[in-house]
C-alpha cells in the first residue's frame, strides 16, 4: 500500500452542500420570521442538535402563528421525532404559545438559549410528568435523618 492512497480521503456523501449550515440558515432566513434573535436561536441551537447531538433529520418549520422557527427531528434513526421551540431568553411564552406547539402531537423539547450562547433544553408536556428520583449521596442522608428522629424518645 502507498504513502498516498493512505492520505486518501473518502469523497463527500452526496449533495454534502445542501447539508451544510450556511444553508440551512439560509433556509431560516426565508422563512421571513420578523424577531431575528428567534432566527439566530434557532440556527444555535440547529447547529447543536446536528453537529453535537447527533440529531437525525433535523428541519426547521415556520409557525406563521406564533412567529418562530420550530425545528423538527429525531435523537437517533428510527426514534420518534420530537418538535423543538428555540426561544432567546428575553421574549416570553404565553400558555397560548406552548398549547398551539403541544397541538402539533410531537414530543416538544423547549430550548432557552441565552445571550452568550448557552442553550437549555427542558421537556415540554400535557400535564404532570413523574420526575426521575434525585440522584446523589443526599438520598439516603435524608432517610437516615428521618430514621433517627423516629428513634429518639
Amino acid at each position: 500500500m502507498s504513502e498516498a492512497s493512505d492520505r486518501e480521503e473518502k469523497p463527500p456523501p452526496p449533495n454534502w452542500i445542501l447539508r451544510h449550515p450556511a444553508v440551512s440558515y439560509q433556509q431560516m432566513k426565508s422563512l421571513e420570521i420578523e424577531d431575528s434573535a428567534q432566527v439566530h436561536a434557532a440556527f444555535l441551537v440547529f447547529m447543536d442538535l446536528t453537529e453535537v447531538r447527533q440529531w437525525k433529520e433535523v428541519s426547521c418549520v415556520k409557525s406563521p402563528e406564533l412567529q418562530v422557527i420550530l425545528l423538527e427531528g429525531r435523537e437517533k434513526e428510527g426514534a420518534a421525532v420530537h418538535t423543538v421551540l428555540p426561544l432567546p431568553v428575553h421574549r416570553s411564552l404565553s400558555h397560548k404559545s406552548i398549547r398551539h406547539v403541544l397541538d402539533r402531537g410531537f414530543p416538544m423539547l423547549l430550548c432557552a438559549v441565552a445571550s452568550d450562547s448557552t442553550l437549555v433544553y427542558q421537556r415540554m408536556t400535557d400535564g404532570l410528568v413523574t420526575p426521575d428520583p434525585p440522584a446523589g449521596p443526599f438520598q439516603d442522608l435524608g432517610r437516615r435523618q428521618h430514621r433517627k428522629r423516629r428513634q429518639k424518645p
